[in-house]
């Protein structure tokens, strides 16, 4: 039987560490590639940086109303008919160190717009979410004509809170796992461009303010993120209430009696004993926190302004409490039962505990990063930034 046992533990040893290496080996490549992608843009920025600005002699500063007039080192990379300058393609899909870079080495780059739609640096950032770029450039010292940069339109009058009202696409917002994270992220991307700088333009050129755009763009997003936060409140009420009525009857219960001349228990003074009633009170504690804060979310109004901080205090402070309520229901249960068996049984049942807390354990773990994700989302002022993922 031994030998069995150790021949059926090296085909799952041996997985483990294939699956190990090959994660190893894909963030060595990534590594290399990210090295050489640097290389690559600086050779490239170097050979760019040959090719300065034409500007017109008559104008000593570069100011915005001239910019027409000075020709980007741009223009050499829009051979082909390209749309987009580099600066402009870096920052829609958020690759800071060349944002940087060009900035560093081309101040004037800060001009470059969409040949098309007209739109600069910071409505790209905006409009495909890209946070860290946009509080780069909100936070960066002796930036180029920084409130005409952020106060710019596009060709349909957007400035940057109608593209941040606007609803991010489907590669943006895939990343995130839940709808209701999903709303939060737009409720807050939006606050906080709002936040940031103070926009002249109210309407576009469809005559819609930043408001009507965001309300118009997330009615659906923020209805299936109220049918996500009940059903999954539903769920939860419902196991916090019946973790209440065992948690309840467990504490009306005293294992191993009580003396009938005194009352008090018999087991008063084992350790067992002690770990039961704390743990009973805790699981009841908990399971009653948990239902109220959940059925607090069924009552709630669900207005967008509750999806940044009410709703996902709410949820995150119920879902702690129900955590914790399962736990110590566990080990209510096992200390309690730990007191009832005779003493040959005790150390017998104590790998059916293992293994019962192993299940748990994986349930907890399988679902700790919602939790975390949970958690960022709701305290962090900033959204987190959304990476693209390549096939």
């Amino acid at each position: 039987m031994p030998e069995v046992h150790q021949a059926s533990c090296i085909p799952s040893t041996a997985g483990y560490h294939l699956r190990a290496a090959s994660q190893i080996k894909k963030l060595k490549e990534k590594k290399e590639m990210h090295v050489w992608s640097l290389q690559i843009m600086n050779k490239l920025l170097e050979h760019a940086e040959r090719h300065t600005y034409k500007m017109n002699p008559k104008y000593d500063e570069p100011s915005r109303r001239h910019h027409d007039c000075c020709i980007s080192e741009y223009g050499y990379f829009r051979r082909g008919g390209a749309l987009e300058t580099p600066i402009l393609v870096a920052s829609k899909n958020g690759i800071m160190e060349m944002v940087t870079k060009i900035l560093e080495l081309f101040p004037m780059a800060i001009y470059d717009t969409h040949k098309e739609n007209w739109k600069n640096i910071v409505l790209m950032a905006v409009e495909n979410r890209q946070s860290h770029i946009y509080d780069f450039l909100l936070n960066r010292k002796h930036l180029l004509d920084r409130e005409i940069a952020f106060r710019a339109v596009d060709n349909h009058r957007n400035t940057a809170l109608h593209l941040a009202g606007k609803l991010a696409g489907y590669h943006h917002r895939q990343h995130i796992p839940t709808s209701m994270l999903q709303m939060q992220w737009e409720v807050k991307w939006y606050q906080y461009v709002q936040n940031s700088v103070r926009f002249d333009i109210k309407i576009n050129r469809d005559e819609c303010t930043p408001d009507e755009i965001f309300q118009g763009e997330h009615e659906n997003l923020e209805d299936e993120s109220k049918r996500w936060l009940n059903s999954t409140s539903n769920s939860c009420s419902f196991i916090a209430a019946l973790i209440a009525t065992v948690a309840f009857a467990s504490s009306a219960s005293v294992p191993g009696g009580v003396n009938q001349d005194t009352g008090v228990p018999i087991l008063l003074h084992h350790l067992a004993f002690s770990i039961f009633s704390m743990s009973s009170l805790l699981a009841l504690s908990c399971s009653m926190i948990s239902l109220l804060i959940f059925l607090a979310i069924f009552v709630s109004k669900d207005q967008n302004q509750d999806f940044t901080r009410n709703l996902p205090r709410k949820f995150l402070l119920g879902l702690t409490s129900l955590f914790i309520s399962i736990a110590a229901m566990l080990t209510c249960f096992c200390s309690g039962n730990f007191l009832m068996l005779k003493h040959q049984l005790k150390y017998a049942a104590i790998p059916v505990y293992a293994l019962t807390g192993l299940v748990m354990a994986y349930f907890v773990l399988k679902h700790f990063p919602l939790f975390i994700d949970l958690m960022k989302a709701t305290f962090r002022k900033v959204p987190e930034r959304i990476y693209k993922e390549y096939l």
